[in-house]
């Protein structure tokens, strides 16, 4: 077998970890099965470990990290949010409802990638910059951090519905829903913000000037405003639990355009390295 071939293999062993521990957690949740909600997080967990290895096998194959191709991004991007989840589910077992967002979520971008072009490339010299790896590291972390939040306000409008399932009622109110949406939106836009500066510092080391007004550069940008601004909309004019779900929800809209379609589809300084 190959080493690509031995690569897909643990990837796809990893999927069906996540689709069991998904279904473990729909049980869980839906059927009010509590005390299986720690076996759908060490389930989960393991299958940190196969796409980890699928990662790391890349890793040393193509001599970089997982930032060149869509196959690379979309993997890595998926185990920073899964392993953000299991942290924070480990310490609050009872919002394991966000799970049924995440790892669906998840499941779908491995797939995605997998079916993308898995072609090896070298890394180019403008891409060898510390700098660079603050630059990738910190946006995954967002990344996820801003998926979390996703599955709040999703969770959050399932529950605000006059007629909504029974099982609803058994996770955390409205309150609750709405305060974590904020959380890790603020701790998501940390992330975003230090991503965008160290962007520019490595974007001056490797084409003389701090900002361009790339394509991608400037949607980052926006980005960061469109988050900004939520955060201080919800902050000081006190929006309520609904609309603060929206806006969540319309907020990683842009992130997914600026991270995952725009350096696809447009010609940038970033496209080149994304193919």
């Amino acid at each position: 077998m190959t080493e690509f071939g031995t690569e897909v293999v643990l990837h796809w062993t990893a999927v069906g970890i996540y689709i069991a521990a998904a279904v473990l957690f729909g049980n869980a949740v839906i059927f009010d099965h509590p005390h299986r909600t720690r076996l759908a997080i060490v389930l989960t967990a393991a299958g940190l470990l196969p796409h980890g290895a699928a990662i790391i096998l890349r890793w040393l194959e193509v001599g970089h990290g997982p930032y060149m191709l869509k196959y690379e991004v979309l993997s890595s991007n998926t185990w920073i949010a899964i392993a953000m989840l299991v942290i924070f589910l480990l310490r609050r077992p009872d919002w394991s409802v966000l799970a049924l967002v995440v790892v669906p979520v998840s499941i779908l971008m491995i797939a995605m990638g997998l079916f993308s072009n898995p072609q090896m490339r070298e890394l180019p010299p403008a891409l060898r910059s510390m700098w660079l790896v603050f630059h990738i590291s910190f946006a995954k972390v967002s990344g996820a951090a801003f998926l979390l939040s996703v599955a709040s306000g999703v969770v959050l409008l399932l529950k605000e519905r006059p007629r909504h399932w029974p099982w609803l009622d058994r996770i955390p109110d409205e309150a609750a829903l709405d305060a974590y949406i904020v959380r890790f939106v603020g701790f998501g836009f940390l992330f975003w913000t230090i991503t965008v500066a160290a962007g520019a510092i490595w974007a001056n080391e490797s084409w003389g000037r701090y900002w361009g007004w790339d394509v991608i550069e400037t949607w980052s940008l926006i980005t960061w405003l469109v988050y900004g601004t939520f955060l201080h909309v919800r902050l000081f004019f006190k929006l309520k639990p609904k609309a603060t779900a929206w806006w969540a929800i319309g907020c990683m809209a842009v992130f997914v355009l600026t991270i995952l379609i725009l350096p696809f589809l447009m010609p940038s300084l970033h496209s080149t390295y994304f193919q």
